[in-house]
């Protein structure tokens, strides 16, 4: 019987201009769905686990978009809401070089920033789950959303289940003294933290003791201070975190930390040649979650969370499609992209 694995947020109509054009000269867009916890929901089910999306849409067809988006791909998605006004959209710009990607965000008025606790039965909901997860980004959407989070994971706790967070602080959406007062909250009832030295510092209070961390530069010693103090106030069974240096837009190094409340483990460093970086942070969540729930060990899950997320980088829109062999051919040395005949 495979694991369950439930999450909930925001699914967003995706449209990114093709290839690396700017939005000022691009009369197209490509047409893509995604958002953080939809993103972990579809990797899960890719290995072969229960992947659960819960979120609620327009009942209309840009919303059963939505839903096909993630169902095709094998996600249990019967405990979808349908209502409200609309789907959220997110206009992408792919940058290269020296120049960044650019993202603007329509999601104001969002179906699911509107849903009610009563949208959804957490009980059938997390009935036989092993995981929830879900990201910093849902509970900023809205009051309502931020209860609704709340709920959810109470509920999970309630029945026994793992539960994990995306720290994921957004500026766009709420202020870090809104955010640091949800997220505390929240945190109490979080077994897995995912999340950057920022986020932590933004969302919870938590910087680094006696080091100058640079930016650009990894400071380990800051990570290692910052994880403690977190596993000190809230109790976390595992912290991590996903350790990026941007050489520029089309290159980046690319490790992961992973702590267990005794034990650091710093993962390998892959050198990324970058085709599409939106989603990186949630297949490190969704590998980091597949490896944990089927019992790897610290070094194993934070290798083989690495490794997904690197061959994520590697593939267009929102979701990682990389399968179970090729992520574990990358773990045990093979990264040199011949071909596989």
């Amino acid at each position: 019987m495979s694991k369950k694995v439930v999450t909930l947020g925001e699914i967003m109509l995706r449209l990114s201009t093709p290839g690396f054009e700017r939005f000022v000269q691009s009369d197209s867009f490509d047409v893509n769905y995604g958002g953080g916890e939809a993103n972990v929901a579809v990797a899960a089910a890719n290995y072969g686990l229960e992947g659960v999306f819960v979120t609620k849409v327009p009942d209309n067809a840009i919303g059963q978009a939505a839903i096909n988006a993630v169902s095709r791909y094998g996600v249990n998605t019967k405990f979808i809401a349908k209502g409200g006004k609309r789907l959220g959209i997110y206009f992408l710009e792919t940058g290269a070089s020296v120049r960044a990607s650019q993202v603007i965000y329509d999601r104001a008025g969002a179906s699911i920033a509107e849903a009610e606790i009563t949208d959804f039965d957490f009980d059938k909901i997390f009935e036989g789950a092993d995981w929830f997860h879900t990201t910093g980004i849902t509970p900023a959407l809205s009051d309502k959303s931020a209860a609704l989070t709340l709920a959810a994971l109470k509920a999970a706790k309630a029945k026994g289940v793992t539960t994990s967070i995306d720290l994921n602080y957004r500026k766009k959406l709420w202020s870090p003294e809104k955010a640091r007062a949800v997220m505390t909250e929240l945190c109490h009832y979080v077994d897995v933290c995912i999340g950057n030295e920022e986020d932590a510092d933004t969302t919870l209070g938590f910087k680094p003791e006696g080091t100058d961390v640079t930016k650009g530069e990894l400071n380990l010693d800051g990570y290692k201070s910052v994880f403690k103090q977190m596993q000190e106030k809230f109790g976390f069974k595992y912290i991590a975190t996903t350790l990026r240096e941007s050489h520029s837009a089309s290159d980046n190094g690319w490790s992961a930390l992973l702590y267990d409340g005794t034990e650091f483990y710093h993962s390998k460093k892959y050198e990324l040649r970058i085709v599409d970086r939106v989603g990186g942070g949630d297949s490190f969540a969704s590998g980091l979650i597949y490896a944990l729930v089927t019992g790897k060990n610290i070094k194993d899950a934070a290798e083989f969370a690495v490794a997904a997320s690197a061959i994520k980088h590697t593939i267009p829109g929102d979701f990682n499609h990389a399968t179970l062999k090729e992520v574990n051919e990358l773990v045990a040395g093979d990264g040199s992209g011949r071909v596989q005949r």
